[in-house]
């Protein structure tokens, strides 16, 4: 039966539990709270509460009290919410380092560009980011169809051995390297029928964003500014709002340009931030990764924290009251 989880769907067996689900999510033993179908069930019935196909269930994780911090992909939980790519860097060794020093749990792989088993004449880019240690994201960067991209997604789907996590990008032209929204929703639609786990890149439009979120993909990713510019966050109210309405995983995507850009999108409540070009491009990328993991640290604290009101005036920091005249 399907169930839907926090906005997405999953699959489990006709005798499934909140418990089976809690389980599967890695959330056992986790200060949670729990609504099904709009209501909430006490933890002391999480093992006796049953589902039916169609349920909907909300799982929200309290954050604080030395309890790590992660959001969910596809099921499989993440601490870093660092994601980068493989691109521009000088050699493979670069590529190593400054994604080990990045932090990052999930690392991005251009499937039209890079060598990941199709040619094995040529250095392998998985021989140092293993999928081991790393879950792959392959990417379909490059394509400027929805077919293209839907065939790039099955081709990286039989490389790594079934993978159905994907990130779909589908390119309007070359000079901006903006979206072609239509394209979007229309691949990302044949890759969810099909299974796939989508990850989408798309602009900052909150309606595209919702529309993409309500096609079934697994996170939605706006950008920031153009690819590889590193202009930062050129809409950051466009970016709150997708934030706000949404209940899938929000990314910002493109754009970033240091380490400030990145500390913005995670005070705005984003779920993490896709880079490449702003780590690769750096005049010291290793050094610059581990920039990028503090300032996500970072703004994450900051947005669980609540960022004190603006003010017009000032605010004396000190009391004054009982002052001696």
């Amino acid at each position: 039966m399907k169930i839907l989880v926090n906005g997405f769907s999953r699959e489990y067996p006709p005798t499934a539990t909140v418990n089976d689900v809690v389980a599967d999510l890695g959330l056992t033993g986790k200060r949670i709270a729990v609504e099904l179908n709009l209501e909430i069930v006490p933890n002391t019935q999480y093992d006796e509460q049953t589902l039916a196909d169609g349920d909907r269930l909300e799982i929200v994780q309290a954050i604080g009290g030395g309890e790590e911090d992660s959001f969910t992909l596809a099921g499989r939980q993440y601490r870093s919410r660092l994601l980068v790519g493989t691109g521009k860097y000088k050699d493979l060794e670069e590529t190593r380092q400054a994604i080990a020093a990045s932090g990052a749990e999930i690392v991005t792989v251009a499937i039209r560009r890079t060598n990941i088993g199709q040619n094995p004449n040529e250095p392998n880019l998985l021989d140092v980011i293993s999928p081991e240690h790393y879950t792959i994201l392959p990417n379909t960067a490059g394509c400027y169809t929805a077919e293209e991209a839907v065939r790039t997604c099955r081709l990286a789907r039989e490389l790594l051995g079934g993978h159905k996590l994907v990130k779909l990008e589908v390119l309007a032209d070359q000079l901006t390297l903006f979206p072609d929204v239509q394209q979007t929703f229309a691949a990302a639609e044949l890759l969810v029928k099909e299974g796939f786990d989508v990850m989408v890149y798309t602009n900052d439009d909150p309606i595209a964003a919702k529309r993409l979120e309500d096609i079934g993909c697994i996170a939605v990713m706006p950008l920031a500014a153009p690819i590889g510019s590193g202009l930062g966050i050129r809409n950051p109210y466009n970016i709150l709002t997708i934030v706000e309405n949404a209940k899938v995983p929000i990314l910002v995507d493109a754009g970033v340009g240091t380490a400030s850009d990145a500390a913005i999108a995670m005070e705005l409540g984003c779920d993490g931030v896709l880079m490449n070009t702003a780590i690769a491009a750096a005049k010291h990328p290793v050094l610059m990764a581990s920039a990028m993991r503090k300032a996500i640290e970072a703004g994450r604290e900051a947005f669980l924290a609540g960022r004190m009101p603006r003010k017009r005036f000032a605010s004396a920091s000190s009391p004054i009251d009982g002052l001696f005249l």
